[in-house]
């Protein structure tokens, strides 16, 4: 049953990445209007989900600073080496269907990380109890939401139609099943691998924002425009600070049976 339960759980949580359908019905003008406000969206989770979330619990597990700061700096540079090798391989040509964004693939990798965590932190969640399964998934279930908006906002302003960007955030989302497989499989074992790759994916997640989005959000210099950007910005701020808040509060339980089991382990 906990296979059944765990199993289950990731797939309900990978169904969020194709939020996106809900652009289907627009036109491409209406589209094309709305690209920068969810680019300006996916700066503000991807930061948001850096600094409320990933970071402080990549801090927590690990218990210093100086192996956090390591492996963030380690994912800069890893997806700086993926940018170069992707521009190398890459014809010189504007973004467009057939020739997508290299953020487009980096955005893959590192969205594929964080869901891969997921699938990690639900399976560990499910082999302490069903009661803290439960929620643990409905605590990733909420926190998800915005930031496979801000996803499906990047991956179409790099160059993706609506429905190959539903496609390719879906492939991404299903990399929790990948997670949640694995730690079934080992047990808690594999519980270790999360203090590396939260700081890892943190590091990419910097590199995408800082780099690729927030230099295009700066061609567009009209008041209206930078006014727009800044709110959707701050939106998606607030909205993963808010989310992490309660998460903190409402589920503290769950994510310290967790750490009980973890700990235990490497005891």
């Amino acid at each position: 049953m906990t296979w059944l339960y765990a199993i289950g759980s990731v797939l309900g949580v990978s169904a969020v990445s194709l939020v996106g359908v809900m652009t289907l019905g627009l036109g491409i003008g209406r589209l094309q209007r709305l690209l920068l406000v969810l680019v300006s969206l996916s700066v503000g989770t991807l930061f948001g989900s850096t600094f409320f979330h990933l970071l402080p619990e990549a801090y927590e597990r690990q218990g210093g600073g100086h192996q956090v700061a390591i492996w963030t700096l380690a994912g800069l540079l890893l997806f700086f080496v993926l940018e170069k090798f992707i521009h190398w391989r890459h014809c010189h040509v504007p973004a467009s269907q057939d020739h997508p964004h290299p953020v487009v693939f980096m955005n893959f990798v590192g969205d594929g990380l964080h869901n891969f965590i997921d699938g990690v932190l639900i399976g560990a969640a499910y082999l302490v109890s069903l009661p803290t399964g439960i929620t643990t998934t409905v605590a990733v279930l909420v926190h998800e939401i915005p930031q496979e908006i801000g996803d499906f906002g990047t991956l179409v302003w790099g160059g993706l139609s609506v429905k190959k960007a539903l496609l390719l955030n879906f492939i991404s989302g299903m990399t929790a099943l990948l997670g949640v497989l694995l730690v079934l499989s080992l047990g808690p074992r594999v519980i270790g691998i999360q203090a590396q790759i939260l700081p890892l994916t943190a590091g990419g997640f910097l590199y995408i924002a800082g780099s690729d989005l927030i230099p295009e959000l700066r061609k567009s210099t009209s008041a209206r425009a930078s006014a727009v950007q800044l709110v959707a910005i701050l939106a998606g701020l607030v909205l993963t600070w808010a989310l992490t808040q309660w998460l903190s509060h409402d589920h503290t339980h769950s994510h310290a049976w967790l750490r009980l089991v973890a700990d235990g382990i490497r005891a």
